[in-house]
C-alpha cells in the first residue's frame, strides 16, 4: 500500500484519488470546495477542506512523508504553482502536476517537475490518431516520439508466430502483451513461439515511425 495526497477534486483528481484509493492505498485528498470534497470522503482515506496555497495548513496536516503529491488543480494556473513550490518545500520528492495549458507545462518543467499530466491534450492526441488509423484501438503517448497502441493482429501475421514476423528486428518495435478476445484472457510478454490469430490484438510500444511502418506494410 502506497501513501497519495490529491491536491484538486475536479474531474480529474476526484477519479484519481477514487481508483487509487479501490486498489488499496491509503488516499488523503483536499480541495477548497467544500462540496467537492464531501463527494469523495467515503472514497478516500480521507477527505479534508484545506488551501493547498497555504503551507502552514499543508504542514498542519502532516504530508512530511506522503511519498507522491498529484496536483490536479486545473483552473488556476498561479495556485497550482504556489502548491508545487509549497510541496517542493516541505519536502516531498515525487511531485505529479496536471497542466492545464502549453505555458503552464514549460512553468512546471522549471520548477522542475518530472511529472506532468496534460489529460485534454493527450485525449486529443489519441483521438486524432484513432481517427486518422482506424485500425488503431487504442493510442497512449509515451516518451516524445513514443507510444503505446492497441492493434487487432494485421491479415499478413495470421498463423504466424511471433519470432517468425520478428517484429522487433523489422519494425523496432516491442509487443508487451497480447490479448485474445475469445478467450477473454491476456498474455504479458507473450513467448516467440506464440502463433498469432484473428481473435487476437497486440499491444505494442515503440517509436512512431516503427509503429507506422507496421501498420501500413
Amino acid at each position: 500500500m502506497k501513501q497519495f495526497l490529491v491536491i484538486g477534486l475536479g474531474n480529474f483528481g476526484y477519479h484519481l484519488a477514487s481508483r487509487l484509493y479501490d486498489k488499496g492505498h491509503d488516499i488523503l485528498a483536499i480541495d477548497k470546495n467544500s462540496d467537492l470534497v464531501q463527494q469523495i470522503k467515503d472514497q478516500v482515506t480521507q477527505a479534508v477542506v484545506a488551501d493547498a496555497t497555504d503551507k502552514s495548513v499543508l504542514i498542519a496536516l502532516g504530508i512530511e512523508d506522503i511519498s507522491t503529491a498529484v496536483v490536479s488543480i486545473g483552473s488556476d494556473l498561479s495556485h497550482s504553482i504556489l502548491t508545487v513550490l509549497n510541496l517542493q518545500e516541505i519536502g516531498i520528492k515525487n511531485i505529479i502536476a496536471k497542466a492545464i495549458n502549453n505555458p503552464h507545462v514549460r512553468i512546471l518543467q522549471k520548477l522542475g517537475v518530472q511529472q506532468i499530466a496534460f489529460p485534454e491534450k493527450d485525449i486529443a492526441v489519441s483521438m486524432a490518431q484513432k481517427l486518422h488509423n482506424p485500425n488503431v484501438i487504442e493510442y497512449l503517448p509515451f516518451l516524445d516520439g513514443y507510444c503505446i497502441i492497441e492493434l487487432p493482429v494485421p491479415k499478413r501475421f495470421i498463423g504466424k508466430s511471433l519470432a517468425k514476423i520478428n517484429i522487433i528486428n523489422r519494425f523496432g518495435v516491442q509487443v508487451v502483451a497480447l490479448k485474445d478476445t475469445a478467450k477473454n484472457n491476456q498474455i504479458v510478454i507473450p513467448r516467440g513461439d506464440l502463433e498469432l490469430k484473428s481473435t487476437h490484438i497486440l499491444i505494442l510500444f515503440g517509436p512512431e515511425k516503427g509503429l507506422i511502418k507496421l501498420r501500413e506494410k
